[in-house]
């Protein structure tokens, strides 16, 4: 496979897809809520991946109030934390985060759960949870909107330029790209939506210190002939 090399001073990690598999949940439950409302469930799982579930009933059902969207996501999202069947870490996502603490190297979640899913999905998969994180608590917009990523390197104290994000669907490349960052995008959705670069799990991914303590360098094996050099 084709070898490209990022540097950064910090990551910005996505859950859902990313670090956690929580796609049979997802698709469960998103299901069951398209059957009730009349949506398709292929049309579901176009918008599903990413966003808040507020965006996306109001993607699917643009005539529908808001506030019963608001409503609705509450409800999603109690279901969602209870529901942890089928939950497992992503290939690699132990390695990969405990190569980060070893390090110490700069990161944050940024996810568009709530702290109670996030706290719930992570557990259930056995990681720990990164701080700071950015949840949807934290913010005022879902992606594909550029908030959280933005929130997570003010967090860091970092410039957009200076972080790399790892995420997985449509929305999230999308505000990643929009914060001014380069995507590294994980799985099989990502490759589609135009990442900087994408692998096919964590696995695919070495992390190492630069000397000085400033920051790291990400070694990817990539999914096709993309650029064996990506700044």
């Amino acid at each position: 496979m084709p070898t490209a090399v990022l540097t950064a001073r910090a990551l910005l990690l996505d859950m859902d897809g990313t670090l956690v598999d929580s796609d049979a949940v997802v698709e469960r439950l998103w299901r069951a809520w398209g059957e009730e409302h009349g949506v398709p469930f292929e049309q579901v799982l176009r918008v599903v991946h990413g966003r808040q579930g507020y965006a996306t009933m109001a993607e699917l059902l643009p005539e529908r109030p808001m506030e019963l969207n608001h409503a609705d996501n509450a409800r999603m999202l109690a279901a969602e934390t209870s529901d942890v069947e089928g939950i497992v870490p992503i290939p690699g996502a132990h390695r990969f985060l405990a190569a980060l603490e070893a390090g110490a190297l700069p990161h944050a979640l940024v996810t568009s759960a709530d702290v109670a899913l996030a706290t719930a999905r992570m557990t259930a998969a056995g990681l720990r949870i990164p701080r700071p994180r950015i949840t949807a608590e934290s913010v005022g917009a879902s992606k594909p909107d550029p908030e959280g990523f933005l929130k997570g390197a003010a967090e860091l104290g970092m410039a957009p330029a200076d972080c790399v994000v790892f995420e997985d669907s449509a929305a999230g490349i999308a505000a990643g790209l929009a914060a001014g960052m380069r995507v590294v995008g994980i799985g099989p959705r990502a490759a589609a939506h135009g990442p900087t670069v994408a692998v096919p799990t964590l696995e695919h991914v070495t992390v190492d210190p630069l000397p000085g303590g400033e920051g790291l360098t990400l070694t990817l094996l990539v999914e096709d002939a993309q650029p064996a050099i990506a700044s």
